[in-house]
């Protein structure tokens, strides 16, 4: 049975929980998400040559740091872009940065371009938490993903659109072949512009 939607805080108030109890890390979390996520893109694309991976400035970006190592240890091309302040990267994200960054460079989204040439986009930027509109640079940078060849796959909800309600926040309207979320769909897959923007909602269990 599928679980009922989770809001934004329900969200993080479980996953609050479960690290305080001891019962896992916010790192084992990250790592489970990373892998559902590698699992459920694999299932749908199986072969992929290249990927380019975003990342945001919160734990939506740690996911997507993850994403990037399985997915090359895997065999993948995979080319990292960043957003947002590095020094204000939550600790989980951060460490998952730094994995990356000892072995291959760090691209930053507004500063160096984007190649286009690629086999899988993954928006890793802004998560469950977003309720403001994006901002110019990552607008830029999205839209010629959405827009180009290649399928699009969003971690827990598209940039650009409220994981509560389904509201796009800004005149971009955000698009996804498909959304990876985790423990439970969130209300914005299911109401709203969600399931336009959304594309197939897979659901990963991380062990909450």
């Amino acid at each position: 049975m599928t679980p009922a939607p989770l809001t934004a805080d329900e969200m993080r108030a479980l996953e609050r929980a479960a690290i305080g109890s001891g019962a896992v890390t916010g790192s084992e979390l990250m790592e489970r998400a990373g892998r559902g996520a590698v699992d459920a893109i694999r299932e749908r694309w199986p072969g992929l040559g290249r990927a380019t991976v975003l990342c945001g400035p919160g734990n939506n970006g740690g996911d997507g740091f993850v994403i990037a190592r399985l997915l090359r240890d895997g065999g993948c091309d995979v080319t990292v872009h960043l957003f947002g302040a590095l020094d204000k990267l939550p600790p989980d994200a951060r460490a998952n940065h730094d994995r990356w960054a000892a072995t291959a460079p760090v691209g930053r989204i507004g500063t160096d371009a984007v190649t286009p040439e690629t086999d899988l986009w993954v928006d890793a930027v802004f998560g469950i938490g977003q309720t403001r509109a994006l901002p110019e640079e990552v607008v830029a940078v999205l839209a010629s993903a959405r827009d180009s060849a290649a399928p699009l796959v969003a971690v827990d909800v598209p940039s650009g659109l409220a994981s509560d309600t389904g509201e796009v926040l800004q005149t971009f309207r955000p698009g996804a072949d498909l959304t990876v979320t985790f423990h439970g769909p969130k209300p914005g897959h299911l109401t709203g512009a969600g399931p336009e923007c959304c594309g197939k909602v897979v659901v990963v269990d991380i062990g909450l």
